[in-house]
């Protein structure tokens, strides 16, 4: 048999059929025959060679989806804004990717399996942090933000807005996780980095209302 000399195509045509289901189904209505189904020919073996399991599917859906539309990114070049105002926009446009944020709130149930969760705690510590950090000293540097602890900070906020409001491993219903949301923004603000506003409240309860209560 002949050896596929582009992979990357096929692992892209996984992670599009993937998205397209679990946005459609839901990631639980979802089996990886669905997925072989929508991938004109591929074999079962196909996916298995790229990925060794659902779970793992969507942990890259969900990287692919950042990749593409990456707050950080949008706001890193723009001259208009200032360190504080470019860390704000980067979590309103974060939160008003409504695709991404939807895939988020299903992706919740898969922090329960430990390799998961210490593959995205990995991840977050090796793209967020480094994001938070360059717009911290940005903001220091201008003078919209006055911290003494820009690194300390930058691996926080991944840490807390993932590990700590996770309800599988801080077990919490949705208004003690908002409640916890509003004690980091109060957090942030003592430490010179007032990040939090009305306008990202606001997203803040919206994404909450939406995210089902843990069974």
């Amino acid at each position: 048999m002949a050896r596929n000399k582009y992979p990357e195509v096929t692992i892209e045509k996984i992670l599009d059929a993937a998205q397209r289901l679990f946005l459609e189904k839901g990631y639980d209505n979802t089996t990886i025959q669905d997925i072989v189904d929508e991938l004109d020919g591929l074999s079962k073996g196909a996916v298995y060679h790229h990925f060794k399991s659902k779970e793992e599917i969507m942990d890259a859906v969900g990287d692919r989806m950042f990749a593409v539309n990456n707050p950080f990114e949008a706001v890193r070049g723009r001259s208009d804004l200032n360190g504080l105002q470019k860390l704000r926009e980067a979590i309103r446009l974060n939160q008003a990717d409504e695709a991404r944020m939807d895939m988020t709130i299903r992706s919740i149930p898969l922090t329960r399996n430990p390799r998961l969760l210490v593959e995205m705690i990995e991840s977050n510590r090796r793209i967020l942090t480094p994001y938070y950090q360059e717009l911290l000293e940005e903001g220091n540097r201008d003078g919209s933000l006055h911290t003494e602890y820009a690194r300390e900070i930058a691996e926080l906020m991944p840490l807390l807005t993932s590990l700590w409001l996770l309800p599988s491993v801080f077990p919490a219903a949705k208004e003690e996780m908002k409640h916890k949301f509003y004690f980091l923004g109060d957090m942030l603000e003592k430490m010179g980095v007032p990040i939090m506003d009305e306008s990202i409240y606001a997203l803040v309860d919206d994404f909450f209302d939406r995210m089902p209560e843990e069974k």
